[in-house]
């Protein structure tokens, strides 16, 4: 299989593979790469939700078009199986699109998708929280917030990384967690007005919601940075975004690199949820 440009997901996976390989190297990733047991441990763990990545194929299981291979609907049933936390059911939200890019996503276009796509899974439960995701770029962090007002049980998700920038390259530890702790801070104020809806957390009732951080991460982007500097920075990183109104995920559960990896750094005592 040759790679161009970096492996990207599992349409250049399948797609490399072919059709008589594929289904096979899928299938054993879907068994063993995430099993009973994660779930159990961040139960453990006082994790208390998971986000899972769910692509658009899915809907076409177990026959999708190809390249892709069928069996991905099953493994999702096995993770909603596994994830009773609480009360059934175990599904709490649907998120329609995961980061958007600004200015190749135009507003308008992205705000007709969403009502569609809001739309549609209200045809099919009333319960179901729908999160929204900000354009990435340089948008208005704050301009979903009127969009999604007219609409139930809609949060708006957020994604903050000190990655990507050269900026933070240059930056040492602490000048990393003075950043979360004051432009961060800044970061979620703006999108949770003072005459705002209510707080998820205090009222089942409230209309609207947002997911200030539905992405982080305690991975660093200057040199020389250590596991114990990245949980030095997990731990800034909870203390700001644990005041958001719906929650946070970390990406990810797994992952080679050990501070992309929060089992990892739960087990090393480096996160402590």
């Amino acid at each position: 299989m040759n790679i161009v440009g970096g492996l990207q997901g599992e349409y250049q996976i399948t797609n490399g593979y072919g059709p008589s390989a594929a289904p096979k190297l899928l299938r054993d990733h879907w068994n063993n790469y995430i099993t009973e047991q994660d779930f159990e441990f961040m139960a453990a763990n006082s994790l208390t939700a998971v986000r899972i990545p769910v692509g658009w194929w899915i809907a076409y299981d177990p026959t999708p078009p190809a390249p892709f291979v069928g069996g991905s609907l099953n493994a999702l049933d096995n993770a909603f199986t596994w994830a009773v936390y609480g009360h059934h059911p175990a599904l709490v939200a649907i998120e329609l699109m995961n980061e958007p890019q600004a200015p190749d996503v135009k507003f308008e276009d992205l705000t007709k998708y969403y009502r569609l796509g809001y739309e549609a899974v209200r045809s099919h439960t009333p319960n179901a929280y729908v999160i929204m995701s900000n354009r990435l770029g340089q948008v208005n962090p704050q301009e979903l917030l009127q969009f999604a007002r007219g609409l139930s049980r809609v949060i708006i998700d957020v994604h903050y990384y000190n990655l990507y920038n050269s900026m933070f390259q240059q930056w040492n530890l602490q000048q990393n967690i003075d950043y979360i702790y004051n432009d961060r801070a800044s970061d979620l104020s703006k999108v949770t007005p003072a005459n705002g809806p209510l707080s998820f957390v205090e009222s089942n009732r409230s209309m609207f919601n947002i997911e200030h951080t539905g992405e982080w991460t305690s991975a660093l982007a200057f040199d020389g940075a250590t596991k114990e500097d990245s949980g030095k920075f997990a731990k800034a990183q909870q203390d700001v975004y644990g005041r958001a109104t719906f929650g946070w995920a970390y990406w990810s559960y797994r992952c080679k690199y050990d501070a992309w990896n929060l089992k990892q750094m739960i087990q090393d005592g480096l996160i402590k949820i």
